[in-house]
């Protein structure tokens, strides 16, 4: 459709059911979404024209437990939030791709910038929509041109991936315009990684990619990072009464990396040790063992055997909730999301850095939130990487009100995101 009828469509309410049904937008917040589709359409209008135009969208994510495993192959689970990125689309005859992105430079990518990866290029967005075109043509599909703007609600720097995201929307467009829908999110999720790894320059998992794509909640194995285990989890956290929220408590992440890098690099450590590359090849039997050796934590360094124990700890965790959730044993399940909050604050140690410890915003939210949380249902954990950013909170739907007033209050107003599950992973809209 053109874009006039495609935005009488959306105004009408043409996309309600499935905003509502496979988005998961609250039927509260559907005429605010209408708008910002609306808008999204205009936006295109001015910049490419009319057209034949469609609709995609892409969820961000949130991980769920699993805290800092996965790149020692350990097992994570996550989920898709109803925060998007949302693209109008129209597919160009001349091969070259041309994405503006809302607040963003518009990117033109040639076909011929898919033929290798450009270092010059990295780190560039339009490196990952030649990555994602070349990981097409990779596994045997058809990739074209096409003219698109996006506009996402996905936060930045929360946790929530919004770079996955986005990697996920090329592939998901490419996916409906050239190969009528038939590559697999995971599939696209396998690529969005290739992208960034060898053209967007950047080593990365998969989990960010696998719970945009896929939808709802996912766990992953990844004990064979090259062909992860992926199994999605028929679970309503809406219809168990709860809501997703994230607190972005506002710290700063400058000169972070250091922190960041510390885990894999600790665990890896330990790993070593004991005579493998990774913990998943050996075993909290064979840990316990080697801290009794002599001269041990001299060399390894305490933190490091805590970094260790947690990850054998958290690695079972995620097994015992998955049971749970199938189970349909929603206490099981969070008592398991409150362990891994207090293993990532004792063990892991990644809620606060130790180059600012007067700035603790992660640990007085946890704080707060389990003041709050006294005497009523629900948990809280660190959310993401840690050392700074946000934590995430599962509140019963009739005190989230209450629980973000009191968050806006302490780290400002709009602090506290309340977000539900997603049904949907990568998507077109307009189906």
């Amino acid at each position: 459709m053109n874009t006039s009828e495609l935005k009488k469509k959306i105004l009408e309410g043409g996309i309600d059911s499935t905003l509502c049904s496979e988005l998961s937008v609250l039927p509260a917040n559907v005429p605010a979404q209408r708008e910002r589709y609306a808008r999204a359409v205009d936006e295109f209008e001015k910049l490419y024209g009319d057209g034949d135009v469609s609709l995609y969208s892409v969820g961000g994510r949130s991980e769920i437990s699993g805290n800092h495993t996965d790149h020692n192959h350990g097992r994570v689970i996550a989920a898709a939030v109803n925060l998007d990125i949302l693209a109008v689309v129209k597919p160009a005859d001349d091969g070259t791709i041309r994405i503006k992105s809302e607040c963003f430079d518009e990117d033109v990518v040639p076909k011929e910038a898919v033929e290798a990866p450009d270092e010059k290029k990295f780190f560039t967005s339009a490196a990952i929509i030649a990555g994602m075109e070349k990981a097409f043509l990779n596994a045997g599909y058809k990739i074209g041109g096409f003219s698109a703007y996006t506009t996402s609600n996905v936060l930045k720097g929360s946790g929530i991936s919004s770079s996955a995201a986005f990697e996920v929307m090329v592939g998901n467009i490419l996916n409906y315009l050239y190969n009528d829908g038939k590559v697999s999110n995971v599939e696209i999720a396998k690529m969005a990684q290739y992208a960034e790894n060898v053209y967007f320059g950047k080593p990365c998992g998969l989990m960010d990619q696998t719970a945009c794509a896929v939808g709802g909640f996912i766990t992953i194995d990844f004990k064979d990072p090259t062909n992860p285990v992926i199994e999605k989890l028929d679970f309503d956290l809406t219809g168990a009464g709860f809501a997703l929220c994230i607190v972005n408590t506002g710290g700063n992440h400058a000169d972070l990396n250091e922190d960041y890098a510390s885990v894999p690099a600790e665990m890896k450590k330990v790993a070593a040790k004991l005579g493998v590359s990774v913990l998943r090849e050996t075993s909290r039997e064979a840990l316990d063992k080697l801290v009794c050796e002599k001269g041990v934590r001299e060399e390894l360094g305490d933190r490091a055997i805590l970094r260790a124990y947690h990850f054998f700890a958290e690695n079972e965790r995620v097994d015992k909730q998955v049971k749970a959730l199938k189970g349909g044993d929603l206490d099981g399940f969070m008592q398991g999301v409150k362990e891994s909050g207090l293993s990532s604050f004792r063990f892991l140690q990644n809620v606060y850095t130790t180059k600012n410890v007067q700035e603790q915003g992660l640990s007085l939210a946890l704080c707060l939130t389990e003041e709050f949380l006294r005497g009523k249902k629900g948990v809280c954990r660190v959310h993401g990487g840690g050392f700074a950013g946000t934590i995430q909170a599962f509140v019963a739907l009739e005190d989230v009100a209450e629980y973000a007033a009191k968050m806006n209050a302490v780290f400002g107003d709009g602090a506290c995101h309340i977000l539900s599950v997603r049904k949907s992973g990568a998507c077109r809209v307009t189906d």
